[in-house]
């Protein structure tokens, strides 16, 4: 995880409700930690800041696509990038260029989702929010039960048109196919996380 500050650097020119974001505040820096360490002292690898804000941009746009809050999307992909996982307000403003108000929707929203968690950083009054766990695509993919939900709908649907009916039929094959889909998807992710200890561990 960087500091924050080289990291905006390719957004120098670029303000989304940050008040500031012309100027390099060092807000989210904490003066005690070593030159090459993060917050946690968790060792930095040399990394091009301008790669970096690249990938967060990148994969926020891609979840964007697929239906998350554009500012959300932005804060969670720069916590996914950092070392430890977790930012403060103010690295996640300083990143972003952001104001503390957007990054306080942003994190309410992931809360929401189960995806992000708020911590109090040890010996300091400084909140930071941490991705919620390792295992934070498994909460996206299946978010809020909505397959359950999409299942209760189309079953109704079904009663409703009539299983006979064309359009009875055309509801009742959905309805089979996210009835697969649930089932298949609870054995994938057995197998995932047989498949995730053997290459990570159980950590």
């Amino acid at each position: 995880m960087t500091d924050g500050t080289d990291v905006s650097a390719g957004h120098a020119g670029r303000s989304e409700g940050h008040p500031n974001a012309s100027q390099s505040s060092g807000s989210g820096r904490n003066p005690a930690v070593a030159p090459g360490q993060g917050p946690d002292g968790v060792p930095q690898p040399d990394r091009d800041p301008e790669a970096v804000s690249r990938f967060v941009e990148r994969f926020a746009a891609q979840l964007v696509e697929a239906g998350m809050p554009r500012m959300p999307a932005r804060v969670f992909a720069a916590l996914l990038a950092s070392d430890t996982g977790g930012l403060s307000s103010a690295e996640l403003g300083e990143q972003l260029q952001i104001s503390p108000a957007a990054v306080s929707g942003a994190v309410r929203y992931l809360s929401q989702q189960h995806m992000v968690s708020r911590e109090r950083e040890p010996g300091s009054r400084r909140d930071i929010y941490r991705m919620h766990s390792d295992q934070w695509y498994e909460v996206l993919a299946n978010r809020d039960g909505v397959i359950k939900r999409w299942e209760d709908s189309l079953r109704e649907g079904v009663d409703n048109l009539g299983a006979a009916t064309p359009a009875g039929r055309r509801i009742a094959e959905t309805l089979a196919f996210f009835e697969f889909v649930e089932v298949e998807y609870a054995g994938l992710m057995e197998r995932w996380r047989i498949r995730r200890a053997e290459l990570f561990g159980d950590g």
